[in-house]
């Protein structure tokens, strides 16, 4: 579980997922070596304080602090990683919330025993979200699918994978991280299982609109060069525009109607010139995302593990 400034709703996360973990290994369902790792991703607050008096009071309670932090998807890879290193069969994945429903978890498992290497916790519905995220949700996954990117619908992080799944996701090497569609290509055989998202117990969201967009940015342009592709289709369009103008222009002067047309004139420069930069801003963010891949840089820097 990534952790950001959790002190306040990690009482009660705590008590949910021991209860669950000993309801599964008191039903041999999960060996009595299993943990609950939280991944504390450079929190300002009391969390890491917290986590240590829990591994403190429970061997089974295990914790890993990242020095600064490094954002949501590389604390998860952080767990994953570390929970191999620890010899894991199965790791889920959770947010420390617990928005998502800790009950399907022994569901997961049992699908995990029956052959799927991933399993994929997803909503049945938006009813907690506002309107405006419920729709701006909506529309970012049919644009993921229009793109060509293979993701779960209504799927944010709340999954099971399998020990070989996390290795082939080790192999994944980019930094411009977005889990939703990179576990989707790993390829292994995969399940859903479906619950109601509650409504967070304490504490504020980790994720304000400008995080929301800037994932939303960087769940697209890491998976499809569309984009790019969108401004050669328009580059052709406005030039096809400017012909045709050009033979109106052309067509003017022979018939002697020619008008001013400074107010077009002016509209058409703002509106090629606002196509222009934000094409420029498109490219711009696919060279940044070049930039902060060729140099190779490490995702993130474990200060402490429990």
């Amino acid at each position: 579980m990534p952790c950001y400034n959790e002190e306040e709703v990690l009482p009660l996360t705590n008590q949910r997922m021991t209860e669950i973990l000993n309801n599964m290994v008191n039903g041999s369902l999960i060996d009595v070596n299993s943990n609950v790792l939280y991944v504390d991703d450079g929190s300002r607050d009391k969390t890491w304080t917290i986590i240590e008096n829990y591994h403190a009071d429970n061997n089974h309670v295990k914790g890993v602090k990242l020095a600064g932090n490094s954002g949501h998807q590389n604390a998860l890879m952080a767990g994953l990683y570390t929970a191999v290193e620890m010899g894991a069969d199965i790791t889920v994945t959770i947010d420390a919330d617990l928005q998502d429903d800790v009950s399907v978890i022994p569901q997961m498992v049992e699908s995990y025993l029956q052959g799927n290497d991933i399993v994929y916790g997803v909503r049945k519905e938006r009813k907690t979200d506002s309107w405006f995220k419920r729709n701006t949700a909506l529309a970012f996954y049919k644009m993921m699918k229009m793109l060509g990117v293979r993701s779960v619908y209504n799927h944010a992080d709340f999954r099971l994978m399998s020990r070989r799944a996390v290795e082939q996701l080790m192999d994944y090497r980019e930094r411009n991280l977005f889990l939703r569609g990179i576990v989707p290509l790993i390829g292994y055989k995969t399940e859903q299982v479906f619950y109601d998202r509650s409504e967070r117990k304490a504490g504020e969201s980790k994720y304000p609109l400008s995080k929301m967009v800037n994932f939303a940015i960087d769940g697209i342009t890491s998976f499809s060069v569309k984009p790019v592709r969108l401004i050669f289709t328009l580059g052709l369009v406005f030039l096809f525009i400017a012909l045709l103008i050009s033979m109106w222009v052309i067509w003017s002067l022979i018939a002697h109607q020619t008008v001013a047309g400074w107010a077009s004139l002016m509209l058409s420069i703002w509106f090629v010139g606002g196509c222009i930069l934000i094409g420029l801003g498109i490219v711009g963010e696919y060279i940044g995302k070049i930039y902060i891949e060729v140099k190779d840089r490490p995702r993130y820097n474990i200060e402490k593990t429990l």
